[in-house]
Formats: structure tokens, C-alpha cells, sequence
């Protein structure tokens, strides 16, 4: 897959150099960048800013591309004894997972679990997560509650974020927990509430409708860490 753009570009050749394999400059950049790219043995080819554009699909990729592997997804197996995991239920739109996902690996969760969902754009959460992704074990599912009732299994306390659910700051968390989030758009449907053991919610100070998710996670995360 192709990634674009200086901060994450930077951040795979300084952490996941081992996952190039091509570059493409369109434009000249700083000696040093260029330096650390020459020692890395991998082809260089100079493309045309038609070709880069082409490339970026119009974002904004100042003028540096890498070729890397194609993201491989975790076997949800693999992650789900893990003490503390998001549920990511229906969440669509790359830029907050990519968001999310930059977030819950900054603040110590230690594996993302995206469900409901056909496919997701990795390009473009790799770049929203500025490179996180590729440090971040994730679970890709069909189903967020047969997730869930094996997560039970393994002695996980559910949590649900919803805008009627306990206020964050009152509750107290075991070292095993998992955290669901759902879309903006639709929330966590009540079936899937059902299965939480409590809800929980950020308490607004203001009469305002909610947080965009990706915001919304960040608190949850910090609070539950």
C-alpha cells in the first residue's frame, strides 16, 4: 500500500524501516531526510507532480510516498486475553479510527477490535494515526457481540460509552476491561448495551449535543488507564 506525507513517512523509516519497499520523491526535500533514505538500500524513483497527485488521490503529500507492505490485521485470538481493548462498533469514517487508533496507543491500550464493518481504508488510517497503526495490534471482526461474549469468557469487564451512561470520573476499573465505541451516527444499539456491565459517558459542563468520537475516546482511554 502507499503512504503519503512527511510524519508518518518519517515515523515508518525510523520504526518500520523493514516494511519499505519503495520510495517516491516528487519533490527535492531536507539532505538529512534524503540521507536516511539513500541508507536504506530501497529504490528511490522520482515521479512528476501529476504522478504524486495521482498518488495522494489530491491530499496533502509533500512530495514524499512510501511502498509498504499491506497491513496485516491480528487474529482477534491473538489480542482478546489482552487486559485492556476497544471495540470499535461500526465506526466507518478512516480519520476517527485513524485518530483513535494514534490516541488508545499513546495512552497504553493494548489492541483496537473494529467490527461490523465490511474493509477500512489502512492507507488512510496510517496516516490519521501518524504511523500508529503499524504499532497497534488490530482485530478486524463481524460481530461486536459474539466479540464480546468471548471477551466475557476470558474475565473482561464490558464497557459501553453512551450519552445516558455513568459519568466516567465516578468509576473504578479492573486491570482487564474492554471499552465499546460506537458510531456517531447510530451509537451502540441496545442489544449491545445489554451485554456491557455498565455504561459509561464523558458528563458534559455545556447543553451540547455530544463529543466527535475520536474525542470522546481519548477521555474514556485516559480515564480508564
Amino acid at each position: 500500500m502507499i503512504i503519503y506525507g512527511k510524519r508518518v513517512c518519517l515515523y515508518v523509516l525510523e520504526k518500520h524501516f523493514d516494511i519499505i519497499r519503495k520510495i517516491y520523491l516528487s519533490k527535492e526535500i531536507e539532505k538529512n531526510i534524503f540521507n536516511k533514505l539513500q541508507k536504506l538500500g530501497k529504490k528511490i524513483v522520482r515521479i512528476d507532480n501529476k504522478k504524486a497527485q495521482a498518488l495522494a488521490k489530491g491530499g496533502n503529500h509533500q512530495g514524499i510516498f512510501l511502498e509498504v507492505e499491506e497491513f496485516n490485521f491480528t487474529p482477534f485470538k491473538e489480542i482478546k486475553n489482552y487486559d485492556f481493548l476497544l471495540i470499535l462498533y461500526k465506526i466507518t469514517d478512516s480519520g476517527n479510527i485513524g485518530a483513535i487508533v494514534r490516541t488508545a496507543y499513546a495512552l497504553g491500550v493494548d489492541g483496537i477490535v473494529i467490527s461490523d464493518i465490511k474493509s477500512v481504508k489502512t492507507e488512510t488510517i496510517a496516516r490519521t494515526s501518524s504511523g500508529a497503526l503499524f504499532d497497534m495490534p488490530i482485530s478486524l471482526v463481524p460481530s461486536a457481540s459474539e466479540a464480546v461474549n468471548e471477551l466475557k469468557q476470558t474475565g473482561s469487564e464490558i464497557y459501553a460509552a453512551d450519552l445516558n451512561g455513568e459519568d466516567i470520573e465516578t468509576v473504578n476499573f479492573p486491570k482487564k476491561k474492554t471499552l465499546i465505541l460506537g458510531s456517531e451516527g447510530e451509537g451502540i444499539p441496545n442489544k449491545l448495551l445489554k451485554k456491557a456491565d455498565k455504561v459509561v459517558t464523558v458528563k458534559l459542563k455545556r447543553d451540547f449535543d455530544s463529543l466527535n468520537v475520536s474525542a470522546a475516546a481519548a477521555i474514556l482511554c485516559y480515564r480508564m488507564r
